[in-house]
């Protein structure tokens, strides 16, 4: 039996290429590792990409999170996603960021296709919580928020967007630590040239990118935040759109038909001009709908999902507000010292290039596999 896991048998595991690696079957996939990484190997999750499993840096005697991203070249946006993940990964040190502890060098750099990144291991993610039956006390909520709010400060102060903050993006651990994952679609914060369509959850997604607006800014992280929070609060999403259309009906109808004054943040005159044509709803009171959330509470959620970008509340003000007065410490909340560069991405790169960035990472981080 694995003494880490004892729900599942030890899976067959060979040396390969000289001892310097490790080759694991998992349930059919082969995870091949360096050697410093030993069982007990578990598989604990499962994605579009691949497999994670936990595996034990013997090292440093931590268990770590080890993706296997099979064929990671063969998509080119998906590649860049890795790339971008990997160096945002490696720049941002924070309590409340995952931490990335190695990206895995391939056995041979010509056949080069699966990237593995080990990250710290977490036990569960917010949407597992919101979706059991574990009762949350409004302590924890507000732990929550606070943690999320503070690690939002550090990546904004890197001058970055994470651009898709969800439940599922926000890991847990059993001491309520709270650390944001996923960084693939993130952004840097002064890029106004059109931004492609990308593929976000849209039941968090601000109304400026439902609009279409090309010259979003950071404040659409916080509106993410105000619909998580209201999730946790509610165990259930505020606003669960089926397209864009009903997603836009679903907030107006919450918070109001958006005046005239609301649109001055979009020149997109379609987007006005879809506006102007919906029905015209008053704004709910957030706290007579949701009589069960502290009052404090409501009046940060209603100055996070503010319909106007510019008048919407700031990570900074947020964590300065009242609600978050037990918790705030503007002692340790720290910032970025240095910016993200992603000047890396501003020139096309092909596959080949895509994978020699990648696999420089690697060897940055395991320099005697060079």
């Amino acid at each position: 039996m694995n003494p880490g896991g004892g729900q599942f048998t030890d899976f067959p595991a060979v040396q390969t290429h000289g001892g310097q690696f490790i080759c694991y079957d998992i349930f059919g996939s082969l995870f091949e590792i360096t050697s410093k990484y030993r069982p007990p190997i578990i598989p604990i999750g499962r994605g579009a990409y691949g497999i994670v499993c936990s595996v034990l840096d013997s090292e440093t005697n931590e268990l770590v999170a080890m993706k296997k991203i099979a064929n990671a070249f063969d998509n080119h946006m998906d590649a860049k996603r890795t790339l971008r993940e990997i160096k945002l990964l490696r720049h941002l040190d924070h309590e409340n960021i995952i931490g990335i502890r190695d990206v895995v060098p391939p056995p041979l750099r010509r056949q080069f296709s699966d990237v593995y990144i080990a990250t710290e291991l977490m036990d569960t993610d917010l949407h597992q919580i919101i979706r059991s039956n574990q009762s949350l006390s409004e302590e924890h909520c507000q732990y929550f928020l606070y943690q999320l709010l503070r690690g939002l400060k550090y990546i904004h102060s890197a001058n970055v967007i994470h651009r898709d903050l969800k439940p599922s993006n926000l890991l847990l651990n059993a001491n309520c630590d709270l650390k944001i994952c996923d960084f693939g679609l993130a952004r840097p914060t002064s890029e106004n040239e059109f931004m492609t369509e990308y593929v976000v959850t849209r039941w968090y997604r601000a109304p400026e990118l439902l609009l279409n607006s090309s010259d979003y800014t950071a404040a659409i992280d916080v509106w993410s935040v105000g619909c998580i929070f209201m999730e946790l609060m509610n165990r259930k999403p505020l606003f669960p759109g089926k397209d864009h259309v009903h997603q836009m009906r679903l907030l107006t109808e919450l918070l109001g038909t958006p005046t005239e004054s609301d649109l001055g943040f979009t020149n997109n005159e379609d987007a006005k001009r879809y506006i102007r044509q919906l029905p015209n709803f008053p704004r709910q009171p957030l706290a007579n709908l949701f009589s069960h959330v502290n009052p404090l509470a409501i009046d940060l959620v209603d100055r996070m999902l503010t319909f106007d970008p510019n008048r919407r509340i700031t990570v900074e003000e947020a964590l300065n507000h009242q609600y978050l007065s037990k918790l705030h410490d503007p002692n340790d909340e720290p910032i970025c010292q240095k910016p993200f560069s992603f000047e890396f991405e501003q020139q096309p790169m092909d596959e080949e290039q895509i994978k020699e960035m990648i696999y420089q990472e690697a060897i940055g981080l395991n320099p005697t596999y060079a």
